[in-house]
């Protein structure tokens, strides 16, 4: 199934979507007023009851696509997770032994279709296309054996940085990761027993129709399982929570010049068997 978060002439709700339409689930299933909700109550057997049969309720073209979690407790970020992104840094080291991880806030990702915002502050803000894994099952000390049973499905992520500010402080990169809208999640979470690991994932990003990022999930540093398992050696995962599992090469930092994002861009974040994130870029006003 592909579950999705929107809005509707002024309400939010949630649906199945299905041959560019939606079936509309807050209507059916009143005692859970958000997606979240569903997971929280690991509901998605009432979900599919529901939207079985069931003629849409509206084309997708009318809705305004939400990221697919809204306001999920973590939204936990991996930093260079691709093997070629490590030598992309130039500095010798070899292989990182432990996954470089910092937090979002939800208010710094907007749905797809939906404008992300270049700061007023900074003209250096940069996409980084990358796959969000979904926690569909609460757990702690998760063994890596037993880790993806705890997806419930996979979203993309357009993790916008702004890289003047990623040191601002000497240890951290939170400021110019957490901007107001400056990246964006979605189009929809494509549930995990739609998705054959077994086959890496075929992860690109576009600007302006320009290939720039072209990887696969078979150059992981850190697999899905083992992000999660290492994750819950000091957090609980809870239902909602989203991982964010790291860019390939080729963000615009890296070109000589670098290539920053400028109002008027469209990115796009693709995986075939996830679909395609897409975003304008517009200048803060």
């Amino acid at each position: 199934m592909k579950l999705a978060s929107y809005m509707h002439r002024g309400r939010e709700s949630y649906g199945v979507v299905a041959d560019e339409a939606v079936v509309d689930l807050r209507s059916r299933l009143p005692r859970h007023h958000t997606l979240l909700d569903v997971l929280r109550a690991h509901a998605l057997d009432e979900v599919k009851a529901a939207a079985e049969g069931v003629r849409p309720d509206l084309p997708l073209g009318e809705v305004e696509l939400l990221p697919p979690v809204v306001l999920p407790e973590k939204i936990l970020c991996v930093g260079v997770n691709y093997a070629n992104r490590n030598a992309e840094y130039k500095d010798g080291s070899e292989l990182p032994k432990h996954p470089s991880l910092f937090f979002r806030t939800p208010g710094s990702f907007v749905g797809h279709g939906q404008p992300i915002v270049r700061p007023s502050v900074s003209a250096q803000l940069d996409y980084e296309g990358e796959i969000v894994l979904v926690i569909g099952r609460e757990g702690r000390h998760i063994p890596a054996g037993r880790a993806l049973e705890h997806v419930v499905g996979y979203t993309l992520c357009n993790e916008g940085s702004v890289r003047d500010w990623l040191r601002h402080g000497k240890f951290n990169v939170t400021q110019g990761k957490n901007f107001d809208r400056s990246g964006s999640l979605g189009p929809w979470i494509v549930t995990a027993d739609e998705i054959d690991l077994a086959t890496p994932l075929h992860l690109t990003t576009k600007v302006n129709g320009e290939v720039r990022q072209d990887d696969t999930t078979a150059n992981l540093i850190f697999s899905f399982a083992d992000l999660i398992a290492y994750i819950t050696t000091f957090t609980t995962l809870k239902p909602g929570d989203l991982i964010v599992t790291g860019t390939p090469t080729g963000a615009g930092a890296r070109f000589d010049p670098p290539r920053w994002l400028a109002p008027g861009d469209v990115v796009e974040v693709a995986v075939p068997q996830i679909g395609v994130l897409s975003n304008a870029v517009v200048a803060e006003t």
